[in-house]
């Protein structure tokens, strides 16, 4: 056993001091060297792939190796690795190749296949690339800020080639501000900015993303009241609506008199940025002048709302208004007509009274009068 430590120890030594690459690539020596290099093309890997790695061997072989940095990953079929995602996959006269599994970044950089032969040494040098996908590894949670404070949003990522960073607002309306950096700055921000932003990480190999919701409070503002006009008796509803983050709280006042729900059979109902006060059966004292306060952490603002009378027509006021339409177009027809038997009259053969010399056709417009009567009569 202890024969057999020091031969590997040996071996270990031996494989070092001659097939051992210093740094940089290595060069195909002149002719007369007893050694033959050579350098195959560098292998680019994606993380998580796995690689074959290959060197053949011909003439009569005596040793093989494949190294890593001069670490000995394989001495002939003797695996001196202890990585299980190295395995031997052919050794034979014409092949020497190995496997690596779930290729990572610790794997990049230079290997070597050493071969020793019956006449002279031989190696084999390849370089790993390995890309990495970018990912997203700092990021901004979540925000909530008040309206004019400046913000910043983080976006780093990792990965190889080194991911393009590109911010973008997704939502309300996509056109917000944008960056190519890691850092997303908004100065002095405005509700309109309010929103959910992506940043993207993005390199040849995949891309990345990630999305943070930015939430801006502001005071209220409430819109303009519209008077309400209401019979008595009636259904009455008065409403005022706030835009505020958050949400506003509404108070209705009565000159200055805080109004409560249930209060003389008054409803307040609250859903939202709507407040409704409603009246189910609208009295006298109940017409007047009425103020929506809208309130959150950051201030309020009112506006005021007029509850009105509006008096029903009655019978009798319908039949004056028509008594007077119908008085008004009899004047109007009497007045054509007169004006057209006042030509007759006047003109050739136009009939006489003989005493009088009053026209005859008076009599059509005493007929419209009587007709006129009647009608009035109906009502």
């Amino acid at each position: 056993m202890e024969v057999c430590g020091c031969w590997k120890r040996l071996l270990l030594l031996s494989l070092r001091l001659l097939f051992v690459v210093p740094a940089g690539l290595p060069v195909r020596s002149q002719g007369d060297s007893q050694s033959d290099n050579k350098v195959m093309d560098n292998i680019t890997v994606r993380q998580g792939e796995t690689v074959y790695l290959s060197c053949s061997q011909g003439d009569v072989v005596t040793h093989t190796a494949w190294l890593n940095r001069s670490s000995i990953l394989y001495a002939g079929e003797d695996k001196w690795s202890v990585d299980p995602r190295v395995s031997l996959v052919t050794l034979n006269r014409d092949e020497f190749t190995i496997k690596i599994e779930n290729v990572d970044m610790s794997d990049e950089g230079l290997f070597v296949c050493a071969v020793q032969t019956s006449s002279k040494p031989r190696t084999t040098s390849v370089h790993i690339i390995v890309q990495v996908p970018p990912k997203i590894v700092n990021f901004s949670k979540d925000l909530i800020v008040n309206e004019g404070s400046n913000v910043s949003l983080m976006c780093l990522a990792t990965g190889k080639p080194e991911p393009a960073i590109s911010w973008r607002m997704l939502s309300p309306s996509g056109d917000g501000p944008g960056s190519d950096e890691e850092y997303l700055e908004i100065p002095s921000i405005s509700r309109q900015r309010a929103g959910e932003y992506e940043c993207t990480a993005v390199n040849d190999i995949a891309t990345d993303t990630k999305t943070v919701q930015l939430v801006v409070n502001y005071p209220p503002t409430v819109l303009e009241g519209r008077d309400v006009g209401v019979t008595l008796g009636q259904r009455g509803v008065l409403q005022c609506e706030a835009d505020a983050v958050p949400e506003a709280d509404f108070e209705w006042y009565r000159d200055d008199r805080r109004i409560f729900n249930g209060f003389d059979g008054i409803e307040i109902e609250n859903s939202g940025a709507l407040s409704k006060l409603t009246f189910f059966n609208v009295s006298e004292a109940d017409y007047g002048n009425y103020t929506c306060i809208a309130i959150n952490k950051l201030g309020s603002a009112n506006t005021s709302i007029v509850l009105y009378e509006v008096i029903e027509p009655t019978s009798s006021t319908l039949l004056q208004v028509e008594t007077a339409t119908l008085l008004e177009v009899t004047s109007s027809v009497l007045t054509q007509t007169g004006t057209e038997c006042y030509h007759l009259w006047e003109g050739p053969g136009a009939v006489q009274d003989g005493n009088s010399g009053t026209s005859g056709t008076y009599t059509p417009i005493s007929l419209l009068l009587i007709v006129a009567l009647q009608l009035l009569l109906k009502f």
